[in-house]
């Protein structure tokens, strides 16, 4: 392998993988996650892959989620987020877009509860122009009037049909019991009164306060070279901003433990929101409680929770649960969908499973099972370069270190039958769980 130039590339992880299908690699062989430096200076993550002519890159600005955005101007970072591709430069927005799908690329922007992502791919043959397109959508976005007025419009037709909408009418119920007066209990699309106030000078602000160099993260898969890749990301990311002023969010646990909130709506299936505080993904116990999940409520018909609610007793077609950590809290939630008339059998049937598990932990059997399925499928989520980039994304972000895919499979296989009794008991508490109704549910008494 040629040498590469230290000013580059200033660490070589080789990983062992198996089933790469779309990078072409054969289960014996291992890949290879470069650390890239730029002239500049921009750090990135690189597995490079000439099989496929594709560049797929995936990037996150650590502190431009929807949490940020100001009080009064919620909604702010996902409108952002889809005026990125609305004209740059020169270029008035249908000029923008023509141009991006006649390059065949593909570019979005999104914005999470704690961070402002982009992802992006290209064909090798027309990552010149693709890349210009990039760097012109983060430093020189024009959001002219006309545009911003149709994503607005856009936006709020949204607002109003979710208005309607069960799940999201319980969803943002939900956090707003257990986060008040928290920036997470703020609905991340806004309201449509916050997004009507939305103009050009917000938007710019944001760019000024949030898409800014030190907060960047950067993660990249296919067919390109260490030493261009450090050339495109001083192209793309050189000129931004060293640093803003993103302002910040506070520690918070949930609050509303064990309370119970009905929304009456006149619909023949209620919807139901549980949950309460869980645990963050760098905890030691984090994998540990990810096999928790996989049997309790995260295995689709395999966990217990379909098992007891769906199959033994037909209360609901489905059911789950999910682990859910945030930069500044950590939940653990789920939801089921069920006839008014049999919400309570099928709370009372979740919270006697949350409880069993808290009591008495796994079986063997189970946990054995839960370990194959989770160690077996992960190869899956590595079968094309965007998923790489998107992967390696996640671990820079949740600094999970450059042997975590080396390692990954050793900390679930190294999980106990002890370690789950131990975890569960503290995670697992029926009695804190926090649930919100949309429905008329019959026999459930809301908290006063």
């Amino acid at each position: 392998m040629r040498k590469l130039s230290p000013k580059l590339v200033s660490g070589i992880l080789m990983l062992p993988l198996i089933g790469l299908f779309g990078l072409g690699i054969m289960p014996s062989q291992a890949i290879e996650i470069k650390e890239v430096r730029s002239p500049g200076g921009i750090k990135a993550w690189l597995v490079q892959d000439k099989s496929v002519p594709v560049i797929s890159m995936n990037f996150a600005f650590k502190t431009g989620g929807t949490a940020f955005d100001p009080t009064g101007k919620e909604g702010l970072a996902r409108m952002v987020a889809a005026m990125l591709d609305e004209g740059a430069g020169d270029l008035k927005s249908q000029q923008f877009q023509t141009q991006l799908q006649d390059t065949a690329a593909r570019l979005r922007f999104t914005a999470s509860t704690d961070k402002f992502r982009g992802s992006f791919r290209t064909l090798k043959a027309n990552m010149d122009e693709a890349f210009r397109l990039l760097g012109l959508a983060l430093n020189k976005p024009r959001f002219d009037d006309k545009p911003v007025g149709r994503i607005r419009g856009q936006i709020i037709a949204s607002l109003q049909r979710s208005a309607q909408d069960p799940d999201s009418i319980g969803m943002k119920a939900w956090y707003k019991a257990v986060f008040p007066g928290h920036p997470y209990g703020r609905p991340g699309d806004g309201t449509i009164r916050s997004v009507k106030t939305l103009v050009a000078k917000d938007l710019k602000g944001f760019m000024q306060r949030h898409v800014v160099r030190n907060s960047l993260i950067v993660a990249v898969a296919g067919d390109i070279s260490p030493t261009e890749l450090g050339q495109r990301l001083d192209q793309v990311f050189g000129t931004l901003p060293a640093s803003g002023r993103a302002g910040e969010v506070a520690e918070i646990t949930p609050t509303a433990v064990g309370k119970v909130f009905v929304i009456d709506r006149k619909i023949p299936q209620s919807t139901v929101m549980f949950g309460h505080s869980g645990i963050k993904r760098d905890h030691p116990d984090w994998y540990i409680a990810s096999v928790i999940n996989r049997i309790l409520g995260g295995g689709g018909f395999s966990s217990r929770l379909m098992e007891e609610v769906r199959e033994k007793r037909g209360l609901a077609y489905g059911v789950y649960s999910y682990l859910n950590p945030y930069d500044h809290a950590a939940l653990y939630m789920g939801g089921v969908a069920t006839a008014n008339s049999r919400v309570a059998e099928s709370l009372k049937v979740i919270r006697a499973e949350w409880k069993k598990m808290a009591d008495h932990g796994v079986t063997a059997k189970e946990l054995a099972g839960a370990k194959t399925y989770i160690n077996g499928s992960f190869p899956l989520r590595l079968d094309s370069t965007r998923r790489i980039a998107s992967l390696l994304l996640a671990v820079q972000i949740n600094n999970l270190g450059k042997d975590y895919l080396d390692k990954r499979s050793s900390l679930i296989n190294a999980v106990t039958l002890a370690d789950i009794k131990r975890v569960a008991k503290k995670l697992l508490r029926p009695k804190a769980l926090t649930v919100v109704i949309v429905g008329q549910p019959k026999g459930i008494k809301p908290t006063p």
